[in-house]
C-alpha cells in the first residue's frame, strides 16, 4: 500500500466519525450541577437535624431542671405545712424570701405570666454537662379543701392546698418549660 493510498483511507476514516461537536462537556456540567444541588440538598437536612437535636437536648434539660424545682418546692411545703407563713391571706403579695404567695385572683394575669413583678424563687442550682441552670419555683396557697383526700392528715373539712409552678431555662434563646403541680401535704 501506498503513502497516498493510506492517508486517503485515514481521511475516509475521520469523514465517517462526523465532526465533534462538545456533547461530553455539555453533560459533564449537567451531571455536575445535579451534584452540586444533591450536596446542598443534604446540607440543608444535616443543618436541619443539627438544630432539632439541640432543640431536643435544651428541653430535656429545662424538662430536668423544673421537675427538680417542683419537687425541691414540694418538700419545702411538705417540711413546713404547720408553719403561718405557708398560709398567706388571699391575693397576699409574694414573699420573696421562699416564693409563697397568696391565692391568686381570677381577676388579674396569672402570676406565672406576670413580668412585672415576678414571685419567682430560686432553687438550687444545676448543673448538666457544660450547662448550669437555677430553676425557680412559686407556691400558690390555694386554701383548703372541704374535704380531704384518703390518706390526708387534717380534719375532715380544713385540707390545705397549694399549686406550685416551677419554671426552668436552659439559657438565653433558650427553651423555657413550665410545670404544675397542685399539692396537698400528707
Amino acid at each position: 500500500m501506498t503513502l497516498f493510498q493510506r492517508s486517503r483511507r485515514i481521511r475516509t476514516i475521520r469523514s465517517h466519525t462526523g465532526p465533534q461537536r462538545g456533547i461530553a462537556l455539555v453533560v459533564a456540567l449537567i451531571l455536575l450541577v445535579v451534584m452540586t444541588l444533591v450536596g446542598l440538598s443534604g446540607l440543608r437536612s444535616v443543618t436541619l437535624e443539627e438544630r432539632m437535636t439541640a432543640n431536643t437536648f435544651d428541653r430535656s434539660i429545662s424538662f430536668q431542671g423544673a421537675e427538680a424545682a417542683l419537687k425541691q418546692a414540694e418538700a419545702f411545703v411538705e417540711a413546713n405545712k404547720a408553719s403561718a407563713a405557708l398560709q398567706p391571706a388571699a391575693g397576699a403579695a409574694c414573699d420573696a424570701s421562699n416564693g409563697v404567695c397568696g391565692a391568686p385572683n381570677p381577676a388579674t394575669l396569672e402570676r406565672w405570666f406576670d413580668n412585672t413583678s415576678p414571685p419567682w424563687f430560686d432553687a438550687t442550682a444545676l448543673a448538666n454537662g457544660g450547662i448550669s441552670i437555677t430553676p425557680q419555683y412559686m407556691i400558690e396557697y390555694l386554701g383548703n379543701s372541704f374535704t380531704c383526700s384518703p390518706g390526708v392528715t387534717g380534719s375532715a373539712t380544713n385540707c390545705s392546698r397549694y399549686r406550685i409552678t416551677a419554671r426552668s431555662n436552659a439559657g438565653a434563646d433558650r427553651s423555657v418549660v413550665i410545670l404544675q403541680s397542685i399539692y396537698a401535704p400528707l
